[in-house]
């Protein structure tokens, strides 16, 4: 009898590794400072970040946070203090505080589908961002802190943003201890109430 004799040949499945592409090096390099990337190439494993919680990366020189969208378990942000230009935060479902003042942030999205998950979020000391995209405008208003000269909406579009601009008037002014007054001060702090339901904080100076 003959003895057959059967090559399995094997062929190793190589899995392509996902990575996540993020092209500020100044926030690729705060990634290696925390051991979650090694090499300066503009991407990182998505693996090594989709578990992180907290990213604490104030005063870096940080403009761009492209890549932060696959941070998918994130928790707690603080960017504060960078050069940061754009923040899209609609990816990151689980925050629970944001803290991104001091920028140079035009465009802000934190239309998570999670609005009340976040208890603390700031984006003060932003003079050119005019408007913060939420699912909650009411929640925001109440609950968030940005500048005066924005407002919050759920959509930040331009054309939606003038009409919002162009339809909305006060309703209500309240004191701090929300009493309704008529007749403003100087040096007094007013919540002007509008009637899209958002709430402007002015402080009357003298």
């Amino acid at each position: 009898m003959k003895n057959i004799i059967f090559i399995i040949l094997i062929f190793p499945f190589v899995g392509i590794a996902q990575q996540t592409y993020v092209p500020d090096d100044a926030f690729e390099q705060e990634l290696i400072n925390l051991g979650l990337d090694d090499v300066l190439n503009d991407s990182v494993y998505t693996s090594a970040i989709d578990t992180v919680l907290y990213l604490f990366i104030p005063n870096m020189g940080i403009s761009d946070l492209k890549g932060i969208e696959n941070f998918s378990s994130l928790t707690e942000l603080f960017c504060y203090d960078n050069q940061i230009v754009s923040l899209d935060l609609s990816s990151n479902g689980n925050l629970f505080e944001v803290n991104c003042s001091n920028n140079q942030l035009i465009s802000l999205s934190v239309k998570n589908g999670n609005p009340s998950g976040l208890w603390y979020f700031t984006a003060v000391d932003n003079p050119s961002l005019l408007c913060v995209e939420v699912d909650n405008v009411s929640f925001a208003n109440y609950s968030w802190q940005i500048d005066n000269t924005a407002v919050f909406s759920t959509n930040c579009t331009v054309s939606s943003l003038v009409e919002s601009q162009s339809k909305r008037k006060i309703t209500k002014i309240i004191d701090f201890y929300g009493r309704e007054v008529v007749d403003v001060h100087y040096n007094s702090l007013y919540f002007y109430i509008y009637s899209d339901g958002s709430i402007e904080k002015i402080n009357y100076l003298k």
